[in-house]
């Protein structure tokens, strides 16, 4: 009862200090928005398991910039394309920076990453690394034969499926190539056996990164998280991953790893290269190597086979679109077996799904930015220190650039220049400007791989008393926008 009467005296106290010191938005040139509840300002409208179609709708009545607030934090809203190209290109300096949470300086080894650094000379150093060392063009193209072999592998374990009349979990399907291509290009081989724990701890770490922390907004009431536990969960998050780095880097440092079956040089190798390279203006140590490895683990792996698994869900709800597809790819492959990554090349109209699959559901709806400094942005008076939250989702759903924007029309982009690189605003499932994924290159390679040859390969239909219409569209919480439902289908060999 005493410990009670304690916390409650501690919040008290804690909540007046606030709101006789909290700043009031008056300012007249600050975006519009919703209004903000008393001490949890807007919370309540982003921390669900779609904020950012929440933010969306809001977007919708208040405009392409909108202004909320998290506690007593300034959130700034950017929902069209045209906006965030002011945010990613034009003043792309100042937008800049991360939100500093909990979560992501703890799994990052406190900002040690390149997703997560704090703008500054060191992230510059760090992009320089990873742009320059380890996804440049030509290491994206030695990754090619791990690709095509990994992709003909899962095919013949669907065909195997195929023979038994069994269904095809899709989702385990490109989950577990998505895994096994992301070990074998930055560890040098397949963790097989590791693969379901591995993804159990991916799951667990898409939950803690978007996982609300009261200690990122009221320090002083941190032991609420205790309280949760959050922190405890984070912790051996992190400790189970860090103990799985340590294992891979130890192997890497065996003199006798070169006797390992395919060994050629991974991108682990290239950081550990990286350790004594004089030209570096930082000391590359095990917990830098660690962090990088985190940003390709957690980041490539969901984000490639979320796309795809979206993409057979779109053309399995569409079948004209399917069969589109399937004629494409197999009038150019002919009866050879496989699509390899030059066939790919000439696929326009498979390419035109990625797209139009990255349109309408982007693995990362949302990205997050932080003002450096005071910027007027479109008349509007942008605080230093405003968070940034540019709604990937509803940019692609904008009807002002879209036209039927709801509907999955992959021909939108048959004989047009928008890209996947961040040029074009109107869409940027990879962002854009300083903060671009620096590995779009390999991943779009896996993605359309990936998809190509299961179009090819076989033709597919629903389960037995389903069809198309039963197909759900729901999203399983996370920082990637992963289909909540395994999306399983019954596959016939075409070849």
């Amino acid at each position: 009862m005493v410990s009670l009467v304690f916390l409650a005296l501690v919040v008290l106290i804690f909540l007046l200090f606030l709101l006789r010191n909290r700043k009031t938005r008056t300012d007249p040139h600050f975006p519009p928005g919703p209004r903000a509840l008393p001490f949890i300002g807007n919370l309540h409208q982003l921390h669900n398991s779609a904020s950012y179609i929440s933010l969306w709708k809001l977007s919708q009545k208040y405009g392409p910039l909108m202004s909320l607030r998290m506690c007593f934090e300034p959130v700034l809203v950017v929902s069209s394309a045209k906006m965030a190209k002011e945010i990613m290109k034009t003043h792309d300096h100042i937008f800049s920076a991360r939100p500093s949470k909990l979560s992501q300086q703890k799994l990052s080894y406190n900002g040690l990453d390149l997703a997560f650094a704090a703008y500054g000379s060191y992230w510059k150093e760090m992009r320089k690394i990873c742009k320059v060392h380890l996804f440049n063009s030509n290491r994206a193209r030695s990754f090619r034969p791990i690709r095509e072999s990994e992709v003909s592998h899962m095919l013949g374990e669907i065909c195997g499926l195929v023979s038994a009349s069994q269904p095809v979990d899709i989702t385990e399907a490109i989950m577990s190539l998505a895994n096994t291509i992301i070990s074998k290009i930055t560890f040098g081989q397949r963790y097989k056996e590791e693969n379901s724990r591995i993804q159990a701890l991916l799951r667990e770490a898409e939950t803690l990164f978007t996982s609300f922390y009261v200690s990122d907004y009221f320090p002083l009431l941190g032991f609420v998280d205790k309280l949760t536990g959050l922190i405890h969960r984070l912790e051996k998050n992190f400790q189970e991953f860090d103990i799985f780095y340590e294992k891979i880097i130890q192997e890497h440092l065996d003199y006798g790893r070169s006797e390992l079956d395919d060994h050629s040089e991974d991108i682990l190798d290239g950081l550990l290269k990286l350790r004594n390279d004089p030209s570096l203006k930082f000391q590359v140590t095990f917990s830098h190597i660690k962090a990088v490895l985190m940003n390709i683990v957690t980041g490539a792996t969901d984000n490639n086979a979320a796309a795809v698994i979206w993409a057979m869900t779109f053309l399995m709800k569409n079948p004209t679109k399917m069969k589109k597809a399937q004629e494409e790819v197999r009038g150019l492959v002919g009866n050879k077996g496989f699509v390899n990554e030059d066939e790919i090349q000439e696929l326009s109209y498979m390419k035109a799904v990625v797209k139009e699959t990255m349109r309408l559901q982007p693995a990362l709806p949302i990205i997050p930015r932080e003002t450096t400094e005071d910027c007027n942005l479109d008349g509007f008076k942008i605080p230093a220190k405003t968070t940034v939250y540019v709604n990937v989702y509803a940019i692609g759903r904008d009807p002002q650039v879209w036209e039927n924007a709801q509907e999955f029309c992959p021909e939108r982009f048959i004989n047009s220049s928008v890209d996947l690189k961040g040029q074009n605003f109107e869409l940027i499932p990879f962002g854009g400007g300083r903060r671009m994924c620096p590995g779009v290159s390999i991943a779009l390679a896996t993605v359309e791989l990936a998809l190509a040859n299961l179009l090819y390969k076989f033709d597919w239909e629903m389960p037995f008393g389903m069809s198309n219409e039963d197909l759900d569209m729901e999203v399983v919480p996370g920082l990637t926008m992963h289909k909540k439902n395994a999306l399983c289908l019954m596959a016939k060999q075409y070849i």
